[in-house]
């Protein structure tokens, strides 16, 4: 069992004041990677591979250590470059629930003088919605251990400007110095001992007044102190400041007084709209101190005005003060003007750097590069006739191909974009060909850059890999057929076929950037809905397992997308979304219809055995259905949650069976299960707070599924699983595995005991795996395992006359109907395939058909198994599902069936 050790440090005062300082520090011995249990048990843990998924706003290179890089995440932690796996490693998964605000990392500090030696500013809100102060980590071993300082202030991972800065510097002349830039009118702080107290410095006197939107909630704080450079060649100490009228500031005594840099005013306005300082950087051969600015602090907006700068480049003459901008242009010639957000100098050629625009949306995002410290610029691509395009890079983005978003735009944009919302780029000290930068989504980085001064294009890959900042809305894991689907923000989610490698494509038509709620039917897990927003909230239906979607019809008056629940087999779509009443279709999508007794806002779940039970649960009550969620009853039990979030899950094989977890901080917090379908309820013992409740596969010698939960029992929080049908419980995670917050789903595998899936906010989909589970040895990757006979098998003999076939039809509509076929093996050998023919009487035309491979020809219908279900063992059945078209009603029809 790995230790940790929390102790409580007096503090002193530092610098000039005494009057604020900080914190409270713990720190983490060791990097353990699995919980032992009492019987042996160990779990690992991984991320289910998708690369990167989130806004990168910090990348720092170690001045002094080679192949030491650092990647800062908004929400998703700190993580270290491995050079020999060209991956990244997770440094901050140890942060607990309570303190989940420190996944959001500010800023990020390498000690050039002794490189072990890391910093991170980290605090994720500003306002009131992270509950907790901010904090500066501090470890003495490359991020592998930490401690925490903490702050009587907040700070801004996930805020507006986030990608300035860096607002944390270490004073190369005095490494025990740290210096820290704060928001929200906080000031300068710094620590006198590598990190471990802080105090405010008094004598600093401009605390930053730039607000974007006055009095906004997320728009409304202060931007601040935003970064340190230090000038070694005068000993000088060099502060940006969200001020425009006073930018810039510096110090020649080690911060005891300061003084306002001459000159500096006039970098505070471009084409009459207020600038701040974003980045800054000091070349000390040459003597030249750069600096970008911008209208806005970003990440998101893009040029103020038609025909307006965004932004400029400057460049100040530190010995006489001189300052020259250097705006590299073309900007609002060619395409909208923008600001900057990402500026790096070549240590290895003085005079050498790039400064990239930020959020020129349309049709990309471009690099500028100068190799003569600024007086000419070369562009990463240009215009060379509306609207051709030539760039001076090739884009090679095969290891992450979603990341062409599903799209082929026409020219002059791409597929996929140079970046978007670029606010970090970083030239590597060692190396003067590998370059990185940050977008919204990915790192792009090349490893041949100098390339491009030759006359060559440099090659752009992803450099994002063991990176993963998603922010998980939903999981399901199915039966059969994929190892998971994840709903995801910003990026919409995911098929999961194999759980270490990155899938090709995201879901796509209907593409929703958000994906809220996703489903599927248990008795025909290959139907699969979800739900999310682009324009507006909508709705997406595949019946091959999330091969291929189409669009549903939009809900009127929906203004988010809410949840969505199908039925066991299929047969019925209940989707609450946000704004509106829930409503109900038995036509996969096409229409919808009040579902009555059930109110909006409502989250909703299916029963996984029985075909009519669907359930909700709104503000406190718990509310089931016994038609396919055509109308609710009211559950009499009063003892839920009336406040916080609530989430629940039926049992799959145990029909009536429902898991409640739930509650807040101030009230009624824990988990409760009913075993008739909602109508009676009892408390799950022992659990002092419950988020999320999931199920997957049984124990070795257990029918009940195993119960997962992210939860803290006995005053110790963690990710907990019941083998026992919830008599006993196991944390299974270990304290340096805990993810911040993981409220948001959660759920076992089916067909793998102890694979658990666990959401987290920022930092992917998370996938834990039991020593207890061995798998079988023809299992590949995560997909279902093949059946077919190797040449010292002998193949069974194929059934010949022992299929039974029942056609039925279970809903219908005017102009349409749905219908099922129910495929039975009556003989005593597997099957390895199967077809299935029938003959319509009238007009019927199949509309859609899952869980098989159809064709209709003139009246008659032709079924072929879908690969993954050709295998029906003897005395066992599969159906299949259908809808069709029609103008009058459907006419009953006789249906053949062959198995092979």
């Amino acid at each position: 069992m790995i230790s940790r050790r929390r102790t409580l440090t007096g503090l002193a005062a530092v610098g000039a004041s005494a009057a604020a300082t900080a914190g409270l520090s713990q720190f983490i011995i060791g990097a353990g990677s699995a919980r032992a249990q009492e019987n042996g048990e160990t779990y690992s843990w991984r991320n289910a591979q998708i690369a990167g998924g989130g806004f990168v706003p910090g990348i720092v290179f170690n001045e002094t250590e080679a192949d030491l890089i650092y990647a800062r995440t908004d929400i998703g932690g700190l993580y270290r470059w491995q050079e020999s796996s060209q991956t990244w490693k997770p440094l901050l998964d140890w942060i607990g629930w309570d303190n989940w605000g420190w996944t959001g990392v500010v800023s990020v500090a390498t000690d050039p003088v002794e490189p072990n030696r890391v910093y991170a500013a980290v605090g994720t809100y500003t306002n009131d919605w992270d509950p907790t102060n901010g904090a500066v980590l501090y470890s003495d071993d490359y991020g592998d251990t930490w401690g925490a300082a903490e702050l009587p202030f907040k700070q801004g991972g996930n805020m507006p400007g986030r990608g300035m800065g860096e607002r944390l510097a270490v004073d190369p002349g005095d490494n025990s110095v740290v210096y820290l830039g704060t928001p929200s009118g906080n000031g300068l702080w710094k620590s006198n001992d590598y990190g471990r107290t802080w105090a405010e410095v008094t004598a600093f006197p401009n605390p930053g007044n730039f607000v974007v939107v006055p009095g906004d909630d997320y728009q409304g704080d202060n931007q601040g102190v935003l970064w340190i450079e230090f000038d070694q060649a005068a000993d000088a100490t060099y502060v940006g400041v969200a001020d425009p009228a006073n930018p810039l500031y510096v110090s020649t005594d080690h911060g005891s007084t300061w003084a306002a840099v001459e000159g500096a005013a006039q970098i505070g306005t471009v084409d009459g709209y207020d600038n701040i300082p974003k980045q800054a950087a000091i070349d000390d051969v040459n003597g030249y101190m750069y600096i970008i600015t911008s209208w806005d602090p970003g990440p998101y907006n893009g040029n103020p005005a038609e025909g307006a700068r965004g932004g400029s480049v400057w460049r100040c003459e530190l010995a006489s003060g001189t300052w020259t901008e250097i705006h590299p242009g073309p900007n609002a010639t060619d395409y909208a003007g923008f600001g900057f957000g990402g500026l790096t100098l070549d240590r290895q050629s003085p005079g050498t750097l790039m400064v990239s625009s930020v959020n020129a949306w349309w049709p990309d995002e471009t690099t500028f590069r100068s190799t003569d410290s600024g007086e000419s610029w070369t562009q990463s691509w240009t215009l060379n006739g509306y609207p051709t395009r030539v760039n001076a890079y090739t884009m090679d983005h095969d290891s992450v191909g979603w990341l062409d978003w599903g799209a082929n735009p026409s020219a002059p944009e791409e597929s996929p974009k140079y970046g978007w919302m670029i606010d970090t780029m970083a030239i590597d000290p060692h190396d003067s060909d590998r370059v990185m930068w940050g977008t919204g989504a990915t790192i792009y980085g090349s490893t041949n850059l100098t390339a491009w001064d030759a006359g060559s294009t440099f090659t752009v890959t992803p450099m994002v890999h063991g990176l993963e900042e998603t922010s998980v809305q939903d999981l399901a894991s199915p039966p059969e057929g994929p190892a998971l689907y994840s709903a995801l923000g910003d990026i919409g989610g995911f098929v999961h076929t194999d759980l270490d490698v990155v899938p090709s494509a995201f879901f796509l038509a209907p593409t929703h950037g958000n994906t809220r709620s996703i489903d599927f039917a248990e008795l025909n897990p290959s139907v699969v809905f979800r739900v999310g927003e682009a324009d507006a909230p909508g709705i997406g239906i595949s019946s091959n397992s999330g091969g291929s979607w189409w669009a549903g019809a939009a809900i009127s008056g929906a203004t988010g997308a809410g949840t969505v629940a199908i039925t066991a087999n299929a047969g019925a779509i209940v989707w609450a979304p946000a704004g509106t009443a829930p409503q109900r279709s038995t036509d996969y999508g096409s229409s919808w219809s009040a579902a009555s007794g059930l109110p909006t806002g409502a989250r909703v779940r299916s029963d996984r055995a029985d075909a009519n039970a669907v359930y909700g649960f709104a503000a406190g009550t718990f509310y089931y259905s016994a038609n396919g969620g055509a109308s609710f009853t009211a559950s009499s039990f009063s003892g839920f949650p009336s406040s916080g979030e609530v989430r629940f899950a039926a049992v799959p094989g145990h029909a009536g069976h429902v898991w409640l977890a739930g509650g807040g901080a101030d009230g009624t917090y824990g988990m409760w299960r009913s075993t008739d379908g909602g109508a009676n309820w009892e408390v799950v013992a022992g659990f002092d707070a419950a988020d999320t409740v999931g199920f997957g596969a049984a124990a070795e010698g257990q029918s009940y599924p195993a119960i997962y939960s992210s939860a803290a029992r006995g005053g110790q929080r963690g990710i907990w699983r019941s083998v026992d049908t919830g008599a006993s419980w196991t944390r299974i995670n270990d304290d340096e595995h805990q993810w911040g917050w993981t409220g948001s789903a959660i759920t076992g595998d089916p067909k793998v005991f102890g694979r658990v899936y666990v959401g987290t906010n920022g930092r992917g989909v998370i996938v834990g795996e039991s020593s207890d589970y061995v798998p079988d040895p023809t299992e590949t990757g995560s997909e279902t395992p093949s059946e077919e006979p190797t040449e010292s098998q002998s193949p069974t003999e194929p059934p010949t006359g022992d299929c039974g076939v029942v056609w039925s039809v279970s809903n219908t509509w005017p102009g349409g109907f749905q219908g099922n076929v129910a495929l039975s093996n009556a003989g005593g050998a597997v099957s390895t395939g199967w077809t299935v023919t029938w003959t319509f009487a009238g007009d019927e035309q199949v509309t859609s058909l899952w869980g098989g491979e159809w064709t209709q020809s003139d009246k008659t219908v032709t079924v072929t198994d879908a690969g993954w279900n050709g295998s029906i063992a003897s005395g066992a059945s599969i159906n299949i599902g259908f809808t069709a078209s029609t103008s009058t009603a459907p006419i009953a029809v006789e249906a053949e069936c062959e198995l092979s």
